[in-house]
């Protein structure tokens, strides 16, 4: 893909948030945890070093009010820029986040990444269709990696329990959060 660096190879990534673990990668019945949000198929992903990474999210789960409005603006992605059911924006309004895709370093000794993105909810009375989810807004957006390194992500939006909406989902691999690898 030709970016303002060069030409780069170009990577893709498709997940998704759901208000449950019954379609991720916990296996039929959801799991030990069926009622925990997640992302899926999987939470961890590979990618290669310096490439455009191009990420599509099917956001099938409601929202609210973000505690930290930063999180409602989307960073770190080419253009500075996301695509939300087809309309480019550079943030959502933060009384309607349903979850973010926000990855950032894991160790000091490699090189610095931070990105993230909102994802708005979905309506809370919006039908659910035959799969048992509603509509879903389909996020798009790319970012360019950089060296190798290990890195996590997670959502900052507080859909688990415990502390402030933090535990739960949110602190266990596999449901909310998980690693990006770029070799």
């Amino acid at each position: 893909m030709l970016t303002p660096s060069g030409r780069l190879p170009h990577a893709f990534l498709s997940i998704a948030t759901y208000p449950d673990s019954l379609a991720g990668e916990h296996g039929h019945g959801g799991g030990p945890h069926p009622d925990w949000v997640s992302y899926g198929p999987t939470t961890n992903f590979e990618v290669p070093a310096h490439a455009v990474v191009t990420v599509t999210v099917r956001q099938y789960d409601t929202g609210g009010t973000i505690y930290n409005p930063y999180f409602a603006q989307v960073h770190g992605t080419l253009g500075g820029t996301a695509t939300v059911d087809g309309k480019t924006v550079t943030g959502i309004n933060p009384n309607t986040v349903g979850h973010t895709f926000t990855l950032h370093m894991f160790q000091a000794n490699q090189p610095a990444e931070f990105i993230s993105v909102p994802l708005p909810g979905v309506s809370a009375s919006a039908p659910n269709h035959a799969n048992g989810y509603p509509t879903p807004h389909v996020v798009t957006f790319s970012f360019v990696t950089a060296g190798p390194g290990r890195y996590v992500w997670n959502c900052e939006f507080p859909c688990g329990t415990g502390y402030e909406g933090f535990g739960g989902p949110m602190s266990t691999e596999g449901y909310m959060d998980g690693t990006l690898t770029v070799g």
